[in-house]
């Protein structure tokens, strides 16, 4: 089968979405959040998120199906985030597409939430170079992955490097709370920064020689959260104004530095000429401006979606599943669970 349709469902954390791709063609992306729910917690909360899903669920669907011109019966293959994720979040996305492909007779792929990320980038510009390395940032994940094959055929991702403690995104979130930005943080900061300059020298994680000879390729910002921290409350003390802008550019410059200049290490080390950024932090336009810059100055070509498509959503899941399906790889079992864990390299469940 050459251009499977297949409808995609993505609810591993707060965005309810739903996807519908023929081959590498996109056709529907409708996505459903609940970011205004959670935003005076200044945080996702798990039970909110899953109740979200649960109300938005067969509206999407409807959604997606009626944008796409096609009716559920049309559909190849149904594709569902299994995991990693919040569990009780990944159980509405699962239980759905498990009542779809029951009730339709269609066959279900369970797929790796980050290996999804990697995929939806061929709906923009083609097949992927295999191999790539992937660069994914997101609130939840910090990862440099060499894909060799994104369905994961014959140990297809190979996990590089990860993040030791916060995430790049839970980064941008606590340190918006810190300047009174609201939640989610990345997209504030990132507006913030355009009105600033970078005048203050924030540590750069793990790129000391001797964290580099244990974690290469790891990333760590929970101390340059606490910089951030420790630099407002200072100013704070002393009595002195604080400039967002500056702080928020600052900041933003120091997360964008280590992970290029990371992504680049790992590319040149691998031999691999293509990174492809993925996740929700992809949509940053200081990260994307400076690896695009950096890379071309090493002969590296770089592939980011655009916005739309780093942060989570349908598609990603559809494009993963199509690609799944034009390669004949072995669909899930009806009993797939939900595994807020999964390993990126388990790219089907």
């Amino acid at each position: 089968m050459s251009e499977p349709l297949v409808l995609g469902i993505e609810t591993s954390c707060d965005e309810t979405g739903v996807g519908i791709v023929r081959g590498r063609t996109l056709l529907a992306d409708a996505v459903a959040s609940s970011v205004d729910e959670h935003a005076r917690f200044g945080g996702v909360v798990p039970e909110v998120a899953s109740r979200a899903h649960l109300e938005a669920m067969v509206p999407t669907i409807e959604r997606a199906c009626e944008t796409a011109g096609i009716q559920l019966y049309d559909v190849d293959a149904v594709a569902v985030t299994s995991g990693p994720g919040l569990a009780g979040a990944l159980l509405v996305g699962v239980a759905a597409a498990k009542s779809l492909a029951l009730a339709l007779g269609k066959p279900i792929y369970g797929v790796n939430h980050l290996a999804a990320h990697v995929a939806v980038d061929q709906l923009e510009h083609g097949a992927l170079p295999e191999p790539c390395l992937a660069l994914l940032v997101s609130g939840g994940h910090s990862s440099l992955l060499r894909v060799e094959d994104v369905t994961g055929h014959g140990g297809g991702v190979d996990p590089l490097g990860s993040t030791i403690d916060d995430a790049a995104g839970e980064a941008f979130d606590k340190v918006a709370r810190l300047l009174g930005l609201p939640f989610p943080g990345g997209p504030h900061i990132d507006r913030a920064a355009r009105e600033g300059q970078v005048t203050i020298d924030f540590p750069r994680g793990l790129t000391s020689r001797r964290d580099l000879e244990r974690h290469r390729f790891d990333f760590s910002f929970s101390g340059l959260k606490t910089a951030v921290a420790r630099w407002v409350e200072t100013q704070q003390r002393d009595g002195v104004s604080i400039d967002v802008g500056d702080v928020a550019a600052s900041f933003q410059e120091a997360v964008c530095d280590v992970l290029v200049r990371k992504a680049l290490d790992a590319a040149t080390d691998q031999g691999i000429e293509d990174i492809l950024i993925g996740g929700g932090v992809a949509a940053n336009s200081r990260l994307r401006s400076m690896a695009t810059e950096r890379a071309e100055a090493t002969g590296i070509r770089v592939r980011v979606p655009r916005p739309g498509l780093c942060t989570d959503n349908g598609a990603m899941v559809a494009a993963l599943g199509a690609e799944l399906v034009a390669r004949g790889r072995t669909p899930s079992a009806l009993d797939l669970p939900a595994d807020s864990s999964q390993p990126v390299t388990e790219v089907v469940a």
